[in-house]
This record gives structure tokens, C-alpha cells and sequence, in this order.
């Protein structure tokens, strides 16, 4: 198998997940998917696709700084109160611990426009922090939700859209509409809430086509990209930055090694925007004005694969599949050193406080690595806590739920 052959065959079994991330993202290149292929493939794999969309902004340390702001879970296990319906999948009512919460998920579907071309898209179920209930939202094609999981950001259903509504998740209703003059396809809040990022493109990023004689929907081999928006939420103010696609000559996209959708996020403080990357050391910085930057301190031992980023007090950096001291696992690693430790979880998705997260996990005598729920998982201890039923079908089937949380 060539490089070539590689490469297309990445590009297909993402399309088969897209919209990617993100999250901030679902939508990107599972680790379990990666961890079923051999490492030679996998490896080869990354290095001529670029990560998938970040859905939802990942906490990251302030640049320059060994320190962030303060988190209320501090760095002992979260005791407030947790939320969990292991009977339900996708959940009917609230999940939540410590805080962070199943705010929404949505399932991916793929609807044919033409016989070579379909559109991968998303029907959200969000909460409504009132009832304590998932309600079908059909209307939006992306959400992102705010900290605290009352108000999202949300984009109609035709891509790129003209305009960013402010919903209300307990009345449902578009309190303001955002006007902007480039097409956005992908959002993102920043760790406090107060800003948002708006990836624009010229098309659909979510864009399916099929080529001649073959029998699976990919991914088109071209990015319709322009830039960003970094927008004041309180003020509706926005700047548009353009980014070129540009990169190594002959990439599958244009010149570059990246997806059809390719979001940005903002970093905690709001000075950088940055994007993930296939190439050391995984993200890619710019400040406001497009300019690249140097990675800040404290994001060396990110994976742009690992949703749940950093924890909330920047001292601990969820990591790839471990499965050593269990058959299912994940490493945490300390953001100075490097240091990994395993705690339980095979794909870790959102932190809770500063020793605990929201991971994926397969049941104790499951043969089945796609047989997944929610788990919370805390650093030290062998205990596991069901929050969710198990997602049934394998990876990339039609109907599987991807979940999106909130924290504080």
C-alpha cells in the first residue's frame, strides 16, 4: 500500500464521521480507529492528513504563563452531585458531575444530493436546563455551547451561513442574530465564554463526493477555507482574518495537508487562535492577525485526536489509548515533564474538576471496542461510574451519537 492509497483511504473513513470536532469535534479521527490499524498504517496516515475540526474550545494555558486561573474542582476529586442514566443511550434526561455536563449530541447522517455528490450532516439533541431533558433541534447544522450550558452558538442548515444566532437552550429561541459577510461553517467559544471563533469558508466543508467506480463517499480532495472571526458575544463586534491554505506542494488538498473542514479555537486568554496539525508538535498557532506563532508554554504533550485537552488547572494533559495496566485505558501526562500515568477510560472526552474525567469505555467482558458508553474515571483509582448506555453499531455507522459537554 502507497502513501496514495493511504491517504485515500483516511480520507474516506473520516468522511464517514464528518462533520469532524471537533469539543470539539467528534468529527475528527477516533483513537479507536487509530488504534485498529496497524502503526505503520496509522502513522503514515497522519502524516499526509491533518487533524479534524475542533468542535468545542479545549482549556489551554494562558501563553507564557505555568499557571491558570483558578478551577473549582481544585486537585481533589469533584463531590458535587452526579447525574447518570446508564439505562439511556442516546440519553433522554441530563448527565452531568462536578459541573461539567452533557449539554447536547447529535447523530451524523449522509444525504445524497446528486448521484456524485451528498452532504455529511448533523441532527442535534440539546439540553434544555429547565426540563432536564435532550430535545431534537433540527434547525441548526453546527452548535457550540457556552460555559455553563445555557446560551449556544448555532448555524442554520445550509453551509456557509450569513449569519451566528445566540440561542437560548431553555427557551429555545434566538435571542440575536450575528451578520457577518464570509460564510461560517464552524464555531467555537473561548474558555470563558466571552468571545467566540467563526471558521469561514467559500463552500460547504461538509461536502461529500463520490469518484467513478468507487462504492464509498469521501472526502473532496480540495479546502474551501478562507479564515476567522474572533467575535465579542456581549457586542456582536467581529474581524475577519483571511489564512491561506498553503503547504507542501502535491498535499491532498490543494497544496495542503488538511481536511475539508478545518475549524479553528481560541486559546484560554484570547490572544492566539490555533488549529490542529499532522506535523510536531500537533497545533498550530496564529495571533489575531493571522501571523503564525511559537506554540505557547505548556501545550508541548497535547494530541489533537483527545478531546478532554488539558485539565482546568493546565497542570495535566489528557493522552492517547494506553491499555496496559487494563485492556482499555488512557494516559494522562503531566503538561511540564511529559510524565504519562494511566487511568482508566479508553477515549477521554471532558475533564471533571482537576482528577476525573468523562471518557469513553467498553463493559468489563466486552470483546467489542465500538460497544461504548459514558464512564467517569478518576486518576488513582480502578473505579469506573456508568453515566450513559452503551452506543451501539461499529464505528462510522449511521445512528451512533457523539456526544458535546460544557464545563463550568
Amino acid at each position: 500500500m502507497n502513501v496514495d492509497d493511504i491517504v485515500r483511504d483516511a480520507l474516506r473513513e473520516q468522511a464517514a464521521e464528518q462533520p469532524p470536532a471537533a469539543a470539539g469535534f467528534a468529527d475528527r479521527v477516533l483513537a479507536v480507529r487509530r488504534r485498529r490499524r496497524s502503526r505503520r498504517i496509522a502513522l503514515a496516515a497522519a502524516a499526509a492528513v491533518a487533524v479534524v475540526a475542533v468542535g468545542v474550545a479545549v482549556p489551554l494555558l494562558d501563553s507564557g504563563k505555568d499557571d491558570v486561573r483558578p478551577s473549582g474542582g481544585g486537585g481533589v476529586v469533584v463531590e458535587k452531585k452526579t447525574k447518570a442514566h446508564p439505562d439511556q443511550s442516546p440519553p433522554r434526561e441530563e448527565i452531568s458531575v462536578g459541573g461539567t455536563t452533557l449539554v447536547g449530541y447529535f447523530i451524523p447522517e449522509t444525504v445524497k444530493k446528486s448521484a456524485d455528490t451528498a452532504v455529511s450532516q448533523r441532527t442535534y439533541h440539546l439540553l434544555n436546563p429547565r426540563t432536564g431533558r435532550y430535545e431534537k433541534a433540527p434547525d441548526w447544522s453546527w452548535v457550540a455551547v457556552a460555559p455553563g450550558g445555557r446560551t449556544a452558538a448555532v448555524l442554520e442548515r445550509d453551509l456557509p451561513a450569513s449569519r451566528i444566532g445566540l440561542l437560548d437552550l431553555t427557551t429555545g429561541k434566538v435571542e440575536r442574530w450575528i451578520k457577518v459577510d464570509h460564510g461560517v461553517a464552524g464555531l467555537s467559544f473561548s474558555r470563558d465564554g466571552r468571545k467566540l471563533v467563526a471558521t469561514t469558508y467559500s463552500q460547504n466543508p461538509d461536502g461529500l463526493v463520490k469518484a467513478e467506480g468507487d462504492v464509498e463517499w469521501g472526502q473532496p480532495m480540495t479546502s474551501s477555507r478562507t479564515g476567522f472571526y474572533v467575535l465579542d458575544v456581549a457586542s456582536g463586534d467581529a474581524a475577519w482574518t483571511e489564512i491561506k491554505t498553503g503547504g507542501l506542494p502535491g498535499g491532498p488538498t490543494g497544496g495542503t495537508f488538511m481536511n475539508s473542514r478545518q475549524d479553528f479555537a481560541l486559546t484560554d486568554d484570547g490572544r492566539h487562535v490555533w488549529e490542529g496539525s499532522p506535523m510536531e508538535p500537533g497545533y498550530v498557532f496564529y495571533d489575531l492577525t493571522g501571523k503564525k506563532v511559537s506554540v505557547p508554554a505548556g501545550y508541548t504533550y497535547l494530541s489533537w485526536f483527545v478531546d478532554a485537552g488539558l485539565s482546568p488547572d493546565g497542570r495535566l494533559v489528557a493522552g492517547d489509548f494506553a491499555g496496559k495496566k487494563w485492556k482499555t485505558s488512557s494516559y494522562v501526562v503531566d503538561a511540564k515533564t511529559g510524565h504519562p500515568t494511566e487511568v482508566r477510560g479508553q477515549q477521554l472526552l471532558a475533564w471533571v474538576g482537576n482528577k476525573q474525567l468523562i471518557a469513553w469505555d467498553i463493559g468489563k467482558n466486552d470483546k467489542n471496542e465500538f460497544h461504548q458508553r459514558l464512564v467517569l474515571v478518576t486518576i488513582g483509582s480502578d473505579k469506573e461510574v456508568p453515566l450513559s448506555g452503551f452506543r451501539e453499531g461499529n464505528d462510522g455507522d449511521a445512528g451512533r451519537w457523539e456526544p458535546l459537554f460544557a464545563q463550568p
